[in-house]
């Protein structure tokens, strides 16, 4: 259950106690208790919820852009720093970084590579007599077994020491590298840029809601303890 409102609920049932026996003690240890617990919940819900006629509520959507800023500032500079993506790309001194271009090249559309070796072979002293043959039709079963191959040899290449040693070395260029992390930044301002003061305020909610429910607890906790006090020494006055 929620801790805020059975804080709230036990505190309000001390207070009603309290006034019905004419216990001023009890009494006084529901009220206070109820004060600490309503002003932390109200100290929560302003976080989040604009209150009329209250300065400083509703911080978290109001601040909003702020928000997006400090969480854009924290990835470029805490996470994709220039040594970072140098490390990434470096990987260990000992050996080349181990990449996977596999799965990348797989995707790659080859058609155009084959529809330009065709024009080539076309205007080409092959083409006329390749025209006997049926021209630019007779080549069209080489379609396939041309982009199995080109893919094959491409992956291959990709895993020789030699490219990943020379592709390591541009990657390490000073322009490449500000042209990564103007990407990056690019890319994390678009992701940010999907983000809205509803969601973030969900977000944040979700994440500390149930830790700030102690303050509550907590707060009807000392008020009580307060009231007690303040009752026992009203008490011991009289």
């Amino acid at each position: 259950m929620n801790k805020s409102f059975i804080t709230n609920f036990i505190a309000a049932l001390i207070t009603v106690a309290g006034y019905y026996t004419g216990n001023t003690i009890t009494l006084n240890v529901g009220l206070f208790a109820l004060s600490g617990a309503i002003t932390n919940w109200l100290a929560i819900h302003m976080l989040f919820e604009k209150v009329p006629g209250l300065y400083g509520s509703g911080v978290i959507p109001a601040r909003f852009e702020d928000f997006k800023a400090a969480i854009r500032n924290l990835m470029m500079e805490q996470f994709f720093t220039e040594e970072n993506i140098d490390r990434f790309i470096s990987g260990s001194k000992n050996s080349p970084t181990d990449l996977h271009l596999g799965p990348v090249i797989e995707k790659v559309d080859l058609s155009p590579a084959f529809d330009s070796l065709v024009e080539v072979i076309m205007n080409s002293s092959f083409g006329s007599m390749l025209g006997m043959f049926g021209g630019e039709e007779a080549l069209i079963p080489l379609k396939e077994p041309f982009i199995i191959n080109m893919k094959s040899s491409l992956i291959t290449m990709t895993q020789e020491d030699e490219f990943k040693n020379l592709l390591k070395e541009e990657l390490e260029q000073p322009d490449v590298m500000a042209d990564i992390r103007s990407n990056v930044e690019e890319i994390i301002e678009k992701r940010l840029n999907e983000l809205t003061p509803q969601l973030v305020k969900e977000i944040i909610q979700n994440m500390i809601r149930e830790h700030l429910g102690w303050l509550v607890i907590w707060g009807g906790v000392f008020g009580g303890l307060i009231g007690l006090v303040a009752a026992l020494l009203t008490t011991g006055i009289s």
